[in-house]
């Protein structure tokens, strides 16, 4: 269970003497309450360099509006824990909010591509009848042991068992028939 948390009049003091703009008196209150601004950020952001940039902008803004802070309502560091978790809300907000816009414009770019389909099918088709082609190419053998290993999906020793072939034998078809379909493609190897 955390330790209460105390209050530290001292930090208090400096807080509120820091409205005058004295930078003398805002080390010991970025001191004492900077770890408090970075361990409240790095709890809502999780990752400590956004953590870190997230603390420079809260302890600026300390700085600028130490007028605002009233003792009466709280500590300064409740006060400093405050604007740190609502800046790092902010910071993840914007964060989710430029990861939509990016996604939306991949979305919309990938939508708008024109695509043809009759060209797309034709290919399809040319590339069909040349692997055909090559396949009437290979020794009956060859043929089938390929057709049974790639298009069936067997493992070679599926294919030896169907075959009623030596599992070496099988494997040499296999080799030489995609070797000799590669060159027939026009498959480039290396």
């Amino acid at each position: 269970m955390p330790p209460p948390v105390t209050t530290n009049p001292a930090v208090d003091a400096a807080l509120t003497a820091c409205a005058d703009g004295d930078p003398a008196t805002f080390a010991p209150v970025y001191d004492a309450l900077a770890p408090v601004a970075y361990g409240t950020c790095l709890g809502v952001l999780r990752d400590p360099d956004h953590a870190a940039e997230v603390v420079q902008e809260v302890m600026v803004e300390v700085w600028q509006t130490a007028g605002r802070y009233d003792a009466t309502r709280g500590s300064a560091r409740t006060w400093v824990a405050t604007l740190a978790r609502r800046r790092a809300v902010d910071r993840v907000r914007a964060e989710q909010a430029r990861r939509d816009r990016d996604q939306r414009d991949v979305d919309a770019s990938t939508a708008a591509a024109p695509r043809d389909v009759v060209v797309e099918d034709v290919e399809r088709r040319l590339e069909g009848a040349a692997v055909r082609r090559c396949l009437d190419s290979l020794t009956a053998t060859q043929r089938e042991a390929v057709v049974q290993a790639y298009y069936g999906g067997l493992t070679y020793r599926e294919v030896a068992e169907r075959l009623d072939a030596a599992l070496p034998t099988v494997k040499s078809r296999i080799r030489d028939g995609l070797l000799r379909l590669r060159d027939c493609l026009g498959v480039r190897h290396g």
